[in-house]
Order: C-alpha cells, then structure tokens, then sequence
C-alpha cells in the first residue's frame, strides 16, 4: 500500500470518527432537559399510607423525578412545599410537575382574577420547583357547552400567564372523554388545543387515557407535531373488571404500541416521560412501577 492511500484511509478513519462524536453530540444535545419520571397516582395507596418509605424506595429503584396528585390544603402529602422540597432533595429526586385540576371555584368572574386558592396553588408550585402546574380534568358542566369551553380556555390562557411569572408553565392532561365527546363538529381535544397559546399553556398527552375515548396517540401526534412537553407514558390491555374497557398495566405488553409513540415524542421535542400505571393484575403496584422503570431504561430513557 502507497504512502498516499494510507493517508487517505487514516484521513477517513478520522472523519468517520468526527462525524460519529459530532453526531452523538447533537444526540445528547438533543435530549438536553429530558427526563423520566413517576406519577405517584401509580401508589397512591403506599403513598397515603407509607408515604416517606415509598419515596425513599422508589429512590433506590432509581427513580429521580415524582409527579405529584395530592396537594391539598396548601400540603404535598401532609408536607409544606419547603419540606416537600427538601424531603425529594435529600433522596436525590425533584418534582418537575404536578396534577392539580383548576375549575370555577379558582376563577372570580367578577374581579376577573383567580381566587387565592389558584394563587396559592401556583405558589407552592413553583416553591417545591415545578416547571408544569397541570390540570388533569374538567367539570362536566364546562365541556357541556361551547361557549363555557371557551371561556374557560381563555382562563387557560390567562393561568398561563400567572404560572410565567413565576417562570414555569401552566398544562392540561387528557383523559378520554376530550376525544370522545364533541361540541359541533369538533371534539373536545380539538377545541381544547385549538383555544390555548401554545406558548402559555402546555398539553401533556397520556398515551394511555385516550384508548377509552376511541383515539390512538400515534394520530393525535400527527395531528399536533410538537404540541405535547410532557407525556403519561402508559400502555393498556382489555379490562377484565372495571367500567371501562382497557385498563393500564405494565409498559412492554398491550395494544399501545409504547416505544414507539415515546420515540416520535422525543424526536418532535417531548421532554417529560411520566410513567403511570393505574391497574396491576393482581401485582403490587411498587412491583409493577419498578418493572415500569426498567423497561424505560432498556428503551433508552433514564
């Protein structure tokens, strides 16, 4: 071999290996902000019971990001935000959002303004480090009627702009009936995201709700690239008890096909993957979010 062609050949080993360590780069890049975490829905019961030992085992299986579903009476599981805070800290986690359902009874119509219980709610938020306030339904009185969905959404709006000012965002989280029920010609979903500021008020898709309400997430993100910050990473199978007819279980079985909805979620800028799991089988839900876990790990999300 001349002199020549091994510099050539040396030449391209190292420009493959640039273009390798510069793609991988932008890779990282990429999923700068991305993180893994838990819906402590998925334990409610361990949690109202046991709620330090939980946190402090869910830790050691890994997991460094909670979402909460109990705030009540300005408390985060009977802790202040300081002490909720400082408690997630001191097992190495954070709680980057929280279900909160925002309804009438949080907006004065007369002052125009939110009552102190919303204000206190984003608050507290943003004190135990939330970047996402969410609320996970709607009253059925709202969605009943267009012109109450709609003002409403403007309330949205306007939640959005509250939740700014303390540099974090305001969310809604679907469950089925936004695709399943319509006002007009256009489901709820539809209004829903048709009426918010994108730049105010985030959607977090739960993959898994919306199989109850006749949809498929894969179509849902077709339909609205890009729209979803955070996702309820959930899968189902057919319920064999229960009112509906597809119940939650563990993330690498069922009709949803998981992987990939996570997967064009993260190539269109989805951040957040919150594992829910709501119905177990006859397993122990901590057994059934560990094993959650570690599916995720083997997708590739940490």
């Amino acid at each position: 071999m001349n002199q020549s062609r091994r510099i050539f050949i040396r030449n391209s080993a190292f420009a493959a290996a640039g273009a390798a360590f510069f793609s991988n780069d932008l890779f990282a890049a990429a999923r700068k902000g991305e993180l893994t975490g838990i819906q402590l829905y998925s334990i409610r019961e361990d949690m109202n019971k046991k709620p330090m030992e939980t946190l402090t085992a869910l830790s050691k299986m890994g997991y460094k990001h909670v979402e909460h579903a109990n705030y009540v009476n300005r408390k985060f599981y009977g802790w202040s935000a300081a002490e909720f805070k400082k408690l997630l800290s001191d097992l190495g986690m954070t709680m980057p959002s929280g279900h909160t359902v925002m309804s009438s009874k949080h907006w004065d119509a007369s002052k125009k303004d939110f009552t102190d219980a919303w204000k206190y709610t984003v608050e507290d938020a943003a004190a135990v480090g939330q970047m996402f306030v969410i609320s996970p339904s709607m009253e059925t009185n709202t969605r009943r009627d267009l012109n109450a969905l709609k003002a409403f959404m403007e309330v949205f709006n306007k939640s959005g702009e509250l939740c700014q000012k303390y540099g974090m965002k305001f969310g809604y989280h679907n469950h089925d009936f936004e695709f399943s029920e319509k006002l007009g010609d256009r489901t709820l979903f539809d209004i829903i995201l048709g009426e918010t500021d994108p730049k105010l008020v985030m959607q977090q898709l739960d993959i898994g709700n919306m199989i109850n309400g006749g949809a498929k997430a894969l179509d849902i993100m077709q339909k609205y690239p890009g729209r979803f910050e955070s996702m309820h990473v959930k899968a189902e199978i057919e319920s064999k008890a229960g009112h509906e007819k597809y119940e939650s279980t563990i993330l690498n079985v069922g009709i949803v096909p998981v992987k990939e909805i996570i997967d064009l979620g993260r190539k269109w800028g989805t951040k957040h993957f919150i594992i829910e799991q709501e119905s177990y089988q006859g397993k122990a839900p901590m057994e059934c979010v560990r094993e959650d876990l570690e599916i995720m790990k083997k997708w590739g999300y940490k």
